[in-house]
Parts: C-alpha cells; structure tokens; sequence
C-alpha cells in the first residue's frame, strides 16, 4: 500500500454487486495514488459513519478533503488513465442533473440493500 499521506482513499459498497464490478476495473486500471476499501471491512469506521457511507460513495483526498457522489467518483477514476472520460460529468451545465440521477440511483440501491 502507497503513503496514506499521498494516497486518496475510496470507500465503497462491497455487498453491492454493480459497485464491486466497478471496483474490479478501478482495481485494474487505477495509480498507486489511489486505495480502495469495502466499507464492510474497514473497521476504522464506526456505524453511523459506515452507513453514512453506504448510502453514497466517498472518497478522502490526500489533503484530508472527502468528497462524495459523482465527485468521488470522477475524482477516483481520473487516477486512471480514463479520467478525461468521466471529466464532462462535472461540467456545469451536465453537473447538476448527473448529481441528481446519481443521488436517485444511490438512494434506489440503499433502500433495496439496506432498509
């Protein structure tokens, strides 16, 4: 494992078989500045995080920032050498309805996994 100091961090839904897909190419094609770990295997965390977490993807940048959604995940996966790929999402006229359906999906997927 890199430097956690330099090393961004996601957090994602192990249990959630379309999150563990992407997981699996991130793994693949991702820099060693970036880490990935199952929300469910991060004892670190403790409950009211880990749920707070399930209910949306997040990740710590190396400065300590935590970003959330889409932004972590374009965040993420510009430490691939697809990251100009996922760059249109957060331009300002696509940003605001991509978060939305983001949010609706990740809303949809915990309900279903979790309540």
């Amino acid at each position: 494992m890199a430097d956690s100091l330099q090393t961004a961090e996601l957090y994602y839904d192990g249990q959630c078989p379309l999150c563990s897909i992407e997981m699996r190419h991130l793994e693949q094609h991702k820099r060693d500045s970036l880490t990935l770990t199952d929300i469910h295997q991060a004892a670190d965390l403790n409950e009211e995080t880990k749920r707070d977490f399930l209910n949306r993807l997040h990740l710590r940048k190396p400065d300590g920032e935590m970003l959330s959604g889409l932004d972590a995940s374009v965040y993420a996966w510009q430490q691939t050498r697809f990251g100009f790929l996922w760059t249109w999402l957060r331009w300002p006229l696509v940003k605001p309805l991509a978060d939305v359906v983001y949010e609706k999906w990740a809303k949809r997927r915990f309900d279903r996994l979790y309540s």
